[in-house]
């Protein structure tokens, strides 16, 4: 699986257009940069697709690009649209449900997701589609 990285090569100007696309399950794609000490994923959910609540030892910041989505913070649960950032501190528990349009999150990882490069998926993205 090759990915864009800017480790060894410096500074890049990057555009997500150059970026190889993977088809993670039905309905969520995602595009990954790497770089040395995070990575950044932007990732497009159909309508209706369910994240389960989870949590990693990654620090993450999440922006919605588009859409509206149904998020799970710990134990509470908030909408959040398009320029909304969202912060999860490592360990936070997290879900997220898209409501009735197509979705697009960035999401920023520090350290690197490692299974993110190994596997092609995650747990996290075990999605499920609901009504």
């Amino acid at each position: 699986m090759k990915f864009i990285s800017n480790v060894d090569s410096g500074p890049k100007l990057m555009d997500w257009s150059h970026v190889r696309v993977e088809q993670l399950e039905k309905g969520i794609e995602r595009q990954m940069i790497v770089g040395e000490n995070l990575m950044i994923c932007r990732l497009r959910f159909a309508p209706h697709i369910v994240t389960p609540a989870h949590d990693h030892p990654h620090e993450q910041i999440t922006m919605v690009e588009k859409g509206r989505v149904l998020f799970t913070i710990g134990d509470e649960e908030r909408i959040a649209k398009a320029g909304d950032i969202l912060h999860f501190p490592p360990n936070s528990w997290h879900g997220a449900r898209m409501l009735d349009e197509e979705v697009i999150l960035i999401d920023i990882f520090s350290p690197i997701r490692e299974d993110f490069l190994t596997s092609g998926t995650s747990p996290d993205f075990q999605a499920s589609a609901s009504s």
